[in-house]
């Protein structure tokens, strides 16, 4: 017996209290993949025990050929959106879907043939194992897969890698657009879903949603598969979208995690740090231009005066950087989530005849 199958067959509690294997569902977002989603489905292994297709509204024939598949493989199910809602929707909806199955791993698999199915055990074990919430690809580790990359692909890979650190806190992660994933069960149940960005932005804003809940996030190291299939992914749109996305989701990181849950040592060291800097910066730009209008040297005290805020700020920023680095989480949040609920379970309410004993006894 495997490894994985050790794991997989690790007792698992359930409602009424016995014990059963581990459940692995594989969710597979699809539009427009009718050349590959044949290949896909059927080259799923035994050890996946639901694979949830949601068709996100195609006008080809994959809605046609997975309803073909139902009979033939039971574990095959198909949801079918109405509107197109993005890959974020589509993979929402089957996370909600394997929830509901009682799946105990939920797996993110691609329709077009680029995501080797042969990994999934790979990716559920460091779940089962309590190792991990989540766990990801990176296209990025094998240092022959990247020479085959263009380098464009590379630097934007690399762009989108630094902006994503900031904006969720995993400074240890990189490829944060890669789609193959697996997740926690009951991780997932306890993300917003309703808030989660439902387009190409899903995998960022995802990570940060883990980032808030301060999930245990892995990157697993692979190689993705090219062929014919082309990404509806908009290099433009990612350029133009993505950064005030991500400006959006650092803002709301600091505030949730430095000032509204915690404020400490590293708070101060980014509110001095950040005013010392955009004073020295500001004091500079104006008596620049006031200089070049006069026509003359700024003081040594002038220049002074600007430039030791901006590199008492820079310290301080890099004080916070280091801290902030130092919080990466580390331990796995599945093995807390039963205290949690338990503490965010409410209160029992009592019906008329429990409070009017009550009443009884507090007179009798």
């Amino acid at each position: 017996m495997s490894l994985f199958d050790n794991l997989t067959t690790q007792s698992h509690a359930g409602t009424d209290g016995q014990s059963r294997a581990a459940t692995i569902a594989v969710v597979i977002p699809c539009y427009q993949v009718e050349r590959n989603i044949l290949a896909v489905l059927t080259s799923i292994g035994p050890e996946v025990d639901q694979i949830i297709c949601v068709d996100d509204a195609s006008t080809d024939c994959t809605a046609e050929i997975i309803t073909d598949l139902l009979h033939v493989d039971p574990r095959i199910q198909l949801i079918s959106r109405e509107t197109n809602g993005g890959v974020g929707a589509a993979v929402l909806d089957g996370y909600q879907a394997a929830i509901r199955g009682g799946a105990d791993v939920i797996v993110k698999l691609d329709g077009d043939g680029q995501m080797n199915s042969a990994l999934i055990p790979s990716f559920c074990a460091p779940i089962l194992s309590g190792a991990a919430d989540y766990v990801k690809g990176n296209r990025f580790f094998f240092l022959d897969s990247v020479r085959r990359m263009p380098w464009v692909r590379i630097l934007g890979n690399a762009g989108l890698s630094f902006m994503t650190k900031l904006s969720t806190g995993y400074w240890d992660l990189f490829d944060p657009t890669n789609g193959y994933t697996a997740i926690h069960a009951k991780v997932a149940q306890t993300l917003p879903f309703d808030h989660i960005s439902k387009r190409f932005f899903f995998e960022s804003d995802l990570l940060f949603r883990l980032g808030v809940i301060r999930a245990r996030v892995l990157d697993l190291p692979l190689e993705s598969f090219y062929g014919d299939e082309v990404s509806n992914l908009s290099v433009r749109r990612c350029l133009l979208t993505f950064p005030w996305l991500h400006a959006r989701n650092l803002t709301k990181r600091l505030l949730y995690n430095y000032f509204i849950r915690n404020f400490s040592v590293a708070s101060i060291n980014l509110l001095l740090g950040l005013a010392l800097c955009m004073f020295g910066v500001a004091y500079g730009l104006v008596h620049w231009q006031i200089s070049s209008s006069l026509g003359h040297l700024a003081t040594a005290g002038t220049v002074m005066t600007a430039a030791l805020p901006v590199m008492l700020g820079t310290q301080l920023l890099l004080n916070f950087l280091s801290f902030d680095i130092s919080l990466t989480p580390r331990e796995p949040l599945q093995q807390r989530l039963a205290q949690i609920q338990l503490l965010r379970a409410p209160a029992p309410k009592h019906t008329n005849e429990t409070t009017a004993s009550h009443e009884e006894a507090v007179h009798a």
